[in-house]
């Protein structure tokens, strides 16, 4: 029988995930690089008690509503919708506003442990190559170091960090073709192509499906053996120049404002 990766909907691909599963969410800092379909259809099935892992905690869909985008959402509809009993993040909380997830830390309602980016990455590739545990100096002699295992490697303390494993992985890339090859696009490589293949089960949000042999196969990063599902966006969506006309929150409005006025003040300042 011809592989065939493809899955017909978003709900379809994430119908067996389960209350309690671990979950890695791909995407790097903007919503363009998460699977926010996937997302929202994860929202969609009331699971609860999940482990996440991921960069960020999220920043929501309103500071994506002022930026333009057409689609808003990211990893914070899991906090939003109280699905989340434990995060795994480098950037939990948002420097733009309060967002879900670090009022929910702040509150005791989620447990959390926060990983520097480079140290998560080398977690889920540890995980990824079956490799058990890697030695790390990335926070020594920070809370970061708290209970772990050290050595002294080249007269520099590391510490033992162990690999991450996970149920379901849910990532973004750019096309992919039935057999689950994928290329991704600019900053969307990050942090999901180390995800692809890390966990049980990698569900993949794609914009384009073509078919075999269409792929160069110098641009191929994820090749289809770590790929189990593909699922592709709505054709008819312009993130780019889109604006989505549902109302936002006046808080995260001036929030956002704010921000940008310190942000560029401090940039001339800088310059």
């Amino acid at each position: 029988m011809p592989i065939n990766k493809i899955v017909g909907s978003f709900d379809e691909a994430v119908a067996d995930f389960f209350d309690g599963a671990t979950i890695m969410v791909g995407g790097f800092a903007t919503v363009a690089s998460c699977p926010s379909f996937l997302l929202q259809a994860l929202a969609r099935t009331g699971v609860k008690n999940l482990t996440s892992i991921s960069n960020t905690g999220g920043f929501g869909p309103d500071i994506w509503a002022i930026q333009g985008y057409k689609v808003t959402e990211d990893i914070d509809i899991l906090a939003r919708n109280g699905m989340v009993k434990k995060v795994i993040v480098s950037a939990p909380a948002s420097i733009m506003l309060e967002n879900n997830l670090g009022r929910q830390i702040k509150a005791g309602e989620v447990e959390w442990e926060r990983v520097p980016l480079g140290t998560l990455t080398e977690r889920i590739r540890c995980a990824k190559a079956g490799i058990g545990a890697v030695y790390v100096p990335v926070g020594s002699g920070t809370v970061i170091q708290e209970g772990k295992e050290t050595k002294v490697i080249d007269g520099k303390v590391h510490l033992l960090e162990y690999a991450i494993h996970a149920d379901f992985a849910l990532i973004k890339a750019h096309k992919a073709d039935r057999w689950g090859n994928l290329t991704y696009r600019k900053a969307t490589r990050t942090v999901n192509e180390t995800m692809a293949g890390a966990a049980r089960v990698t569900i993949v949000e794609v914009d384009e499906i073509v078919e075999l042999g269409e792929l160069d196969p110098e641009a191929i990063v994820t090749p289809g053996v770590y790929v189990d599902r593909v699922v592709q966006r709505p054709k008819d969506i312009d993130e780019s120049i889109a604006k989505d006309e549902r109302e936002v929150d006046s808080r995260v409005t001036e929030s956002h404002r704010k921000f940008m006025e310190t942000w560029k003040g401090k940039a001339k300042k800088e310059g």
